[in-house]
């Protein structure tokens, strides 16, 4: 994405404003990747977004990008996630909740620093292995219902 330039350096962004526009452009990746390579109807790819971008499925995708992160974009993380929130997200897991914010926090200070290979290598490996993750929950629904069918015949 070609953003404007910020302003101001980014060390006086507040956190909270780093992990308000990473969740912006945390969903713009997704429903791109949603609009890439899937079909369907503005609702079916809305709930498949929703399912990408709810805070337990950020967290898990925090869990698995740490190993791949350098150690500025980890502080930036750790800085995020041990932020005190505003809010409390009513329907998130408290600790998956700021492990999502540490995550949106990173996107947001990347996008912010213009650091868009990065940004997008992250949110690839983000991507595929959510794609990764939904393939292996469809084989396995495959597997249990045709268990299911064999056990009524």
């Amino acid at each position: 994405m070609n953003l404007p330039a910020l302003s101001r350096d980014i060390r006086d962004v507040p956190v909270s404003v780093l992990a308000y526009i990473g969740d912006a452009v945390y969903e713009v990746y997704v429903r791109f990747h949603n609009c890439n390579h899937y079909d369907g109807k503005s609702g079916q790819l809305h709930r498949r977004s929703v399912s990408i971008v709810k805070a337990h499925a950020q967290a898990e995708a925090a869990r698995r990008l740490m190993p791949s992160l350098n150690a500025e974009e980890t502080a930036v993380f750790k800085r995020g996630r041990n932020s005190q929130p505003l809010s409390r997200s009513r329907h998130a897991d408290p600790l998956d909740y700021v492990m999502a914010t540490g995550l949106e926090a990173l996107i947001g200070y990347l996008s912010l620093k213009q650091e868009d290979q990065r940004l997008a290598e992250l949110m690839n490996m983000i991507l595929e292995d959510q794609a990764n993750e939904q393939k292996n929950i469809q084989t396995g629904s495959t597997h249990a219902t045709e268990e299911n069918t064999g056990a009524d015949t």
